[in-house]
Formats: structure tokens, C-alpha cells, sequence
């Protein structure tokens, strides 16, 4: 059972990622700088793979029962898109704030992504309580080889491996 702050975080961060999605969409700079813009559509793009391979990967590897959620794994996950960092789909929350403030080029559309950056990178050592709970050493093992949410250096750590 989720804690009440644990509540208040995801009602605050999606509060925050809405309001940065509306006022995006109400500040949208056309005027703004063309290579930011797209630079911020790329990582976007980025996201988006972030925050749809984990699904798979877990629903494949993650020995979840048939009909359950993905998130409800029995076994460790440490390869795809897990071997690159600890916690893509909070690394994709964290890529949309940031894209979207590129995209928008308002500083007041930024602001309430700012703050739904910090929540989701709060809500990874949280996660990593629990799931150094679930799987003990083995996961000790894997946050020593494995970036928390830095996917460069998690792209070259595993371009160096192989």
C-alpha cells in the first residue's frame, strides 16, 4: 500500500505534467529558436521509447504472470532497454518536461516540469527501496553496473561491454 506522501507525489506530479502540457500548448513561442525546437521534438521522440520498451521488455523477461501487469514482476530484469538504465519509464517522465519546455520556449511553461523533474527523479530512490527489497543482492549487483537514469552513459557503458 502506497504511502500518503506517496499519493500527494503522483497527484502533485500529474498535476505538474498536465499544466505543462496546457500551458505548452497556451505559451507555444512560434517565434522561438528553430534548433531547440527540434532538438526538444527529438528527445520527445526519445521518450517515448523510454516509456513504451520497458513494457514489453518486463512482460517478456520479467516472469509476469499471464493478465498481469507488467509491473508485477517475479524475476530481475537486467537486459533491453533495463541494461541501459535502472529506471527508463521515470527517465521518459523526466525527457517529455524537458522536451516540452524546448518546444514551448516560454519560461513559465518550464516551470511546472522543473518540478515534475524533481518528483520523478525523487520517485527512483523510492523506487529502488523497494525493488532492492524484492530482489536483494542481485539487484545490489545490477545498480552497481547500471546508470540510475543517465542513458548515455548507459549506451556506452553497454557499447564498451560488447
Amino acid at each position: 500500500m502506497k504511502s500518503k506522501r506517496s499519493i500527494v507525489l503522483a497527484i502533485l506530479l500529474t498535476v505538474f505534467i498536465l499544466g505543462q502540457i496546457a500551458l505548452t500548448v497556451l505559451l507555444y513561442n512560434k517565434d522561438g529558436i528553430s534548433i531547440l525546437r527540434n532538438i526538444g521534438w527529438v528527445i520527445l521522440w526519445i521518450s517515448a521509447i523510454f516509456g513504451w520498451l520497458p513494457i514489453f521488455t518486463l512482460k517478456k523477461w520479467g516472469g509476469v504472470q499471464k493478465g498481469k501487469s507488467y509491473v508485477k514482476t517475479t524475476r530481475l530484469v537486467d537486459r533491453g532497454i533495463y541494461s541501459i538504465v535502472r529506471h527508463p519509464q521515470y527517465l521518459a517522465g523526466m525527457l517529455i518536461c524537458i522536451a516540452l519546455a524546448l518546444i514551448a520556449q516560454n519560461w513559465i511553461a518550464a516551470i511546472p516540469g522543473i518540478f515534475a523533474v524533481l518528483i520523478n527523479y525523487h520517485d527512483t530512490f523510492e523506487e529502488e527501496k523497494e525493488v532492492l527489497e524484492k530482489f536483494g543482492e542481485p539487484y545490489r549487483r545490477y545498480k552497481e553496473s547500471v546508470p540510475r537514469i543517465n542513458f548515455v552513459a548507459g549506451i556506452i557503458r553497454l557499447l564498451r561491454k560488447n
